[in-house]
């Protein structure tokens, strides 16, 4: 009995800290479909590294925007063409920070006189460097614009379903 509430309240709770078990969740299943993408279309189809690469991530997205607009935000009456263009906008933008946040943190730590001092390799400088941005960015961009903006109605998503060429009711917030 114990057991079966756990997993309601796993499904069903809106709180922050569920929620957030929910898109690590979600995280990770993107991620995964990301590398298997990226692995075939390099080692099986012959795509150079940088195609693969970019195949992989997008189906990563894609597969990330409908786990959390199904299971870990619940979007009901948040119009899907509405959510594809604000997550998109958050992607591209958690892709830039992370990016030159990394290279950023990377340059900071790696001429730091203090953090030299430990006799670190530049290997583990960059892969903290990608870690710490990537956390950053996952929680303080990725997770907090999905939660309160891209998977809600918003006043505007009626003037993105226009854009986008929807006319339906159901597709209206």
């Amino acid at each position: 009995m114990q057991l079966k509430r756990i997993g309601e309240t796993l499904l069903k709770s809106n709180s922050l800290i569920i929620t957030y078990l929910r898109s690590i969740v979600s995280s990770q299943c993107a991620s995964w479909t990301d590398y298997i993408v990226c692995f075939c279309l390099f080692s099986l189809a012959g795509l150079d590294a940088f195609w693969a690469t970019a195949a992989g991530a997008f189906c990563g997205g894609v597969i990330n925007c409908i786990i959390n607009y199904k299971f870990t935000f619940r979007a009901e009456g948040c119009p899907w063409r509405a959510v594809v263009v604000k997550y998109a906008f958050v992607w591209v933008g958690s892709l830039l920070l992370n990016s030159y946040g990394t290279e950023a943190f990377y340059d900071f730590v790696q001429h730091n006189a203090w953090l030299q001092s430990f006799g670190f390799s530049e290997n583990f400088y960059f892969i903290g460097s990608r870690l710490f941005i990537s956390l950053m960015v996952s929680w303080f961009w990725n997770f907090a614009l999905q939660r309160y903006v891209v998977y809600r109605p918003m006043p505007f998503d009626r003037y993105i379903v226009r854009l986008l060429g929807g006319t339906s009711k159901a597709e209206q917030p």
